[in-house]
């Protein structure tokens, strides 16, 4: 057989015995086998495997993909280079000569400064560990096939990683309201029911702060009310920490509980309710005038473990504001001037909140959504028995696991209702589970 024949060039006469019509040659469009274009001019190059690159799993750039979309997707709805410019702009003005001229003017600049650089930080080092990502998938696809295989590995996980950090980087890009960065004052309250809803309350009381320890807040108990019999009638308690308030506003309303009652000699299932009130815990900067002659103040002894001091003087402080009828104790510290600086700390940011929804004119937003700590005005619903079930009836996010909620991990129902676009009410197309 002849090889082939380089084109312009005739064709050597045939050599005896062979005929003048050689075998037809196989002609191969280009890129058929990866890595060659055209036949070898030899058989045994012919034969010879091409070098194969590295294929990287559909899954996993599918999972890239998706990471890179929703990154984009947040990197234009939180304006990043609108808040990079802003950034630019207050940074040129803090180096001015005269910036610290009004104290007051410049802490306000420096603060709006460094809220724009919360988030335009978190946002840029996940860019660039997008970036890094699609780097390393450059540097396998270019490597010989099997050559990389640890490397496929570290971007599956990678991808996988990044998954999990822009879903938490979406619902942080919710927390844009007011006071969503501030701590918050949470207050469980037992409904009507005895024995049963202060055991209920108590159990709230729990879950929530097993929560706050999950994701790292502080929590101070400002005040707690001893129930009859068993639980808490009312408890109080601060919880410090990055967008606390942000977070933990989604719990405001009242949890409805079925169960079989522990305090019930024939068995018998019941329903309990409490209610949640959060409110954020505002500056000193911001002002909320309290007028001493609206104020009822009462002195009593502190209840509860706190040692003799503590047991024997009037150290615990409740206020009453008359004009609102807003209600605030604390008994937490030894002194009773203390407590009552704590006390009033509280009472103004009940208030603060109580006048922003006066001048939305929208008092259900927070408070008269809630309604009565009863029937037909709860939030959620926590069955215990004759099955297990935790139903968010605002988003319809629901769950099984009835001890990893109670042992405090609600940040489902949390993101649910964040993502939900914080709904303020019940979904009526949401049934409630007897």
């Amino acid at each position: 057989m002849y090889a082939p024949v380089p084109m312009g060039r005739k064709r050597d006469p045939p050599i005896a015995g062979e005929s003048e019509n050689p075998a037809p040659t196989l002609t191969l469009k280009p890129n058929v086998i990866l890595g060659m274009n055209n036949l070898s001019s030899s058989p045994t190059e012919a034969a010879r495997p091409p070098l194969l690159s590295m294929y990287i799993p559909p899954e996993i750039r599918a999972h890239l993909d998706e990471v890179e979309r929703r990154a984009g997707y947040l990197w234009k709805f939180l304006d990043i280079p609108g808040k990079q410019a802003a950034i630019a702009k207050l940074e040129e003005q803090m180096g001015a000569q005269n910036f610290w001229d009004s104290q007051k003017a410049a802490q306000k600049v420096i603060a709006e400064c460094n809220g724009h650089k919360n988030i335009v930080g978190p946002q840029a080092a996940f860019r660039r560990q997008i970036e890094d990502a699609k780097t390393l998938a450059e540097l396998i696809t270019e490597s010989p096939d099997g050559t990389a295989d640890a490397e496929v590995e570290e971007l599956r996980k990678l991808g996988t990683d990044l998954l999990a950090a822009v879903a938490e980087l979406e619902i942080a890009s919710f927390l844009s309201g007011l006071h969503d960065r501030s701590n918050a004052i949470v207050t469980v309250k037992a409904g009507a029911g005895g024995t049963e809803s202060n055991d209920w309350a108590d159990l709230l009381y729990r879950m929530y702060t097993r929560w706050a320890e999950r994701r790292g807040f502080k929590i101070e108990v400002e005040d707690v009310a001893e129930g009859e019999g068993a639980g808490i009638s009312q408890a109080t308690f601060r919880l410090e920490g990055p967008n606390a308030y942000g977070y933990v506003k989604a719990e405001r309303g009242v949890h409805r509980l079925v169960r079989i009652s522990p305090f019930d000699a024939n068995a018998r299932r019941h329903t309990s309710f409490a209610s949640v009130d959060v409110v954020a815990e505002i500056d000193d900067d911001i002002d909320v005038e309290v007028n001493e002659a609206d104020l009822r103040v009462d002195v009593y002894r502190s209840s509860g473990k706190g040692g003799q001091h503590v047991n024997k003087t009037e150290s615990a402080v409740r206020l009453t504001h008359i004009p609102t009828g807003i209600v605030v104790a604390c008994q937490r510290e030894r002194s009773q001037v203390k407590n009552r600086a704590l006390a009033m700390k509280i009472l103004r940011a009940r208030i603060y909140e109580k006048t922003i929804d006066d001048k939305r004119a929208e008092m259900e937003k927070y408070y008269g959504e809630k309604g009565d700590i009863g029937w037909g005005n709860q939030i959620r619903s926590y069955v215990f028995q004759p099955y297990q079930m935790v139903k968010d009836l605002r988003t319809g996010v629901e769950t099984g696991n009835i001890q990893a909620v109670m042992d405090g991990d609600i940040d489902a129902f949390i993101n649910g209702w964040l993502r939900a676009g914080g709904p303020r009410t019940r979904n009526k197309d949401i049934k409630i589970e007897d």
